[in-house]
């Protein structure tokens, strides 16, 4: 923006222990409150990446929050009710608040069957079975899926890149790497990230379209590593099925129990 700058200024550190991806060792990070500059980059760890969203941006934020609000709970804010189709209203906030919502009072296959619903929403009839059609579980399908994640999802994980993997003893540029996702900055909440996004994108990738995606998110860092062409494990031998709160940082942990209990059944 021209002409305006905004300094954000730390608040004294914290110290929070976090264990990812289901370790049992513990790493001790200190996490300060603050936002970072715009930069390309993501923040380091326990500042707030800036984005400058445009209308393409909050497009997106807006169709994904009008359709997951038919199951969210209502909010207590009036403020926050959107009118007709044509406010984009929505902030990344708004919609994350949209996500939280959605997650009350559900189990944790019900809040995956709610994006499922959402993103079969979005699509034309018949789109999963085009989609088979014209992306075949092939080495080609899976890197092309990989180069269009990088611009089109921007907006919802943050920066990322495409990295070259090996998938069953095969080298491909299919996987992504995301650098800090955004959705998981911003919600703060393990649940979120594995209910919300994880596990209900991997089955609509390998369920639905026919292509095999794993997800595997990084809860000391919040990057996350995405690989088109290789099958996800099933949730009870998937590690962040063991994972813990962000104790000092999600408005819905439970710092007493050694697993976010929104991974509960």
């Amino acid at each position: 923006m021209v002409g305006l700058s905004l300094v954000a200024q730390p608040s004294p550190p914290q110290r929070l222990s976090l264990r990812g991806g289901g370790r049992a060792a513990k790493s001790v990070i200190r996490i300060r409150c603050g936002i970072a500059e715009p930069s390309g980059e993501p923040a380091p760890l326990g500042q707030k990446t800036r984005y400058n969203d445009g209308i393409f941006e909050k497009a997106f934020m807006t169709l994904f929050a009008r359709k997951m609000e038919k199951f969210a709970v209502p909010s207590e804010n009036k403020a926050s009710e959107k009118k007709g189709w044509w406010d984009l209203g929505y902030d990344y906030e708004s919609f994350v608040d949209v996500s939280k919502r959605v997650m009350q009072r559900r189990t944790r296959i019900q809040q995956q069957q709610v994006v499922r619903e959402v993103l079969l929403s979005m699509l034309p009839p018949g789109a999963p079975a085009q989609f088979r059609k014209l992306f075949p579980p092939t080495k080609w399908a899976a890197e092309f899926n990989a180069a269009l994640t990088v611009p089109f999802f921007h907006w919802l994980v943050g920066p990322s890149e495409v990295v070259e993997v090996e998938v069953n003893g095969v080298k491909q540029k299919s996987g992504v790497h995301i650098k800090k996702c955004r959705y998981l900055e911003n919600s703060g909440c393990v649940g979120m990230c594995v209910n919300m996004c994880k596990i209900p994108t991997q089955d609509f990738f390998t369920n639905e379209f026919g292509l095999p995606l794993t997800m595997t998110p990084n809860f000391e860092d919040m990057s996350c590593d995405m690989v088109y062409g290789q099958s996800p494990p099933a949730f009870e031998e998937d590690p962040v099925s063991k994972q813990p709160c962000y104790a000092q940082i999600c408005s819905m942990s439970n710092p007493s129990s050694s697993l976010c209990p929104k991974l509960q059944a």
